[in-house]
């Protein structure tokens, strides 16, 4: 990857679309190691085919908490500015299979997170945009904390954004506090294209701080593991663990696994039994789940393009064709 990696970072998945994401100091990273590491876990067998396990059953749910858990390890540590500290190949086979020894198909992992919280906020804003001639735009923007910094310049009727808030005060840190330096960045919008051509597949993003990853994840594999539609990618129950990432949080609330109403109550039982902490969120608590938008393309023989959106339930987003 290299020290000044700064163009979209992409892996292939299911062999059907290469997956775009954003290089460090973004987040982008933790998506495409969990798409790498489900696949490592069904190469090496320690997984049977996902889409055989049945959409958010148990053992699907199990495995995406488990590879999140990996995926955050990582990046909590590694993704930083390129421009002051080296991220390593994350994505290589290698790494990946050795990272990959580290599931267990039947019981919670004791892995210590740093950083993988899914945070509670609504200051985010993501759109999709896609022309007649197949060009596409993948778009977030955030102010942060809901009000970032909470300052109002002077004659202007906005707040400052505070989105260099990741970093940390451990000296020896990639990602310590440091003049002119970019902290970790949770903001991914994304897209996926056709292998054979190159030609747009999907533009897609989830907001939601740090469940933008797991959100990106999940969606991609209800399409294209289970024959989703966009909207039924995105109004499906999600997962996500971590908690809301304030240090004043305890490591058992830390450990939590959010499940969303309408996920079978057998299953969580099943979680609950192999030691997930397990919280069911109903409501408008739903919201910790991310608000996505998507835009999926086909292309006939000929020039034509069919476009195909949905807009989450969560959030009062809507797709409009123009």
């Amino acid at each position: 990857m290299g020290s000044t990696a700064t163009s979209p970072l992409s892996v292939r998945f299911n062999k059907a679309v290469d997956i775009w994401e954003h290089p460090p100091n973004g987040q982008g990273l933790v998506a495409l190691v969990a798409l790498k590491l489900f696949e490592e876990l069904e190469r090496s067998k320690k997984i049977p085919p996902l889409a055989s396990l049945g959409h958010n059953s148990a053992d699907y749910i199990h495995a995406l908490i488990e590879v999140f858990r990996i995926s955050f390890a990582d990046a909590s540590w590694w993704i930083a500015d390129p421009s002051h500290s080296d991220t390593p190949d994350l994505l290589s086979n290698s790494y990946i299979a050795e990272r990959a020894g580290l599931f267990n198909s039947t019981t919670a992992s004791s892995i210590i997170m740093h950083g993988s919280p899914a945070l509670n906020s609504c200051d985010t804003v993501y759109f999709a945009v896609v022309d007649n001639n197949g060009n596409a735009a993948s778009v977030v923007n955030s102010n942060y904390h809901g009000f970032g910094v909470g300052i109002i310049p002077r004659g202007c009727g906005f707040t400052l954004q505070s989105r260099g808030a990741n970093f940390s005060l451990s000296p020896g840190h990639p990602n310590a506090l440091a003049p002119g330096k970019r902290p970790y960045h949770t903001l991914i919008p994304a897209m996926a294209t056709n292998p054979e051509d190159g030609s747009l597949n999907t533009v897609f993003g989830i907001m939601g701080g740090f469940m933008q990853p797991q959100g990106h994840v999940q969606l991609l594999m209800n399409m294209l593991l289970f024959g989703m539609n966009p909207q039924q990618a995105l109004d499906a129950p999600r997962v996500c663990i971590g908690s809301m990432g304030h240090k004043h949080m305890n490591k058992a609330k830390e450990r939590t696994v959010y499940v969303e109403e309408g996920i079978d109550s057998s299953a969580l039982k099943e979680l609950r039994r192999r030691g997930h902490v397990v919280e069911l969120v109903r409501g408008w608590d739903r919201e910790i789940f991310g608000r996505g938008q998507i835009i999926r393309a086909f292309h006939d023989r000929g020039p034509r393009q069919v476009l195909e959106a949905g807009s989450d339930v969560r959030a009062d987003g809507m797709a409009v064709p123009v």
